[in-house]
């Protein structure tokens, strides 16, 4: 993943490592993917999937290299949010990052991922948001294609969702 994140010009990764309470890989595991992403001059965000308000950060990936933890939190209420981000803040020194489907969301990590590939969310696409691709949202290539141009082009970065579906899709 790292290597063709690297050829394809990607500078960061975020890779989900915790998915519905649970942590899907153990310390060792997640300094190596740290590691190779640093050796291919990446850097490495943990993504956290969280779907259930009693579901807590595991305090175990922290200092384990990452460049910054992004919490994908969409199916929780403003206020088990807003506790998720302060905890994290007050937890890790890194970047912190928050994927939303929120245009107008008040939560303020060091990024904000914007949900961008419904097609009425284009007028959202502009300097200050990290667009989204998502390969499942696209009908062919070249809508794939034409959907990243456009994110990149009138963005601060993309956020490219899937890789395996990528990978699969043959994109």
């Amino acid at each position: 993943m790292a290597g063709y994140a690297n050829r394809s010009g990607f500078n960061t990764v975020f890779f989900q490592i915790y998915r519905k309470g649970v942590l899907l890989f153990n310390q060792q595991d997640l300094q190596t993917f740290v590691t190779q992403a640093h050796l291919k001059d990446l850097k490495i965000f943990f993504s956290l999937y969280m779907t259930n308000p009693s579901q807590q950060i595991p305090s175990s990936i922290y200092g384990l290299g990452e460049d910054g933890v992004s919490l994908d939190m969409l199916n929780l209420s403003l206020s088990s949010q807003q506790s998720l981000l302060a905890s994290l803040k007050a937890n890790f020194s890194g970047e912190t990052a928050m994927t939303t489907d929120n245009m107008y969301s008040t939560l303020k990590p060091d990024l904000l991922v914007k949900e961008t590939y419904a097609t009425d969310t284009k007028p959202f696409i502009k300097p200050g948001i990290i667009g989204s691709v998502e390969v499942v949202a696209t009908s062919s290539q070249a809508d794939y294609e034409s959907q990243f141009q456009y994110a990149l082009q009138n963005s601060d970065g993309v956020m490219v969702f899937d890789y395996a579906g990528l990978l699969n899709s043959g994109y």
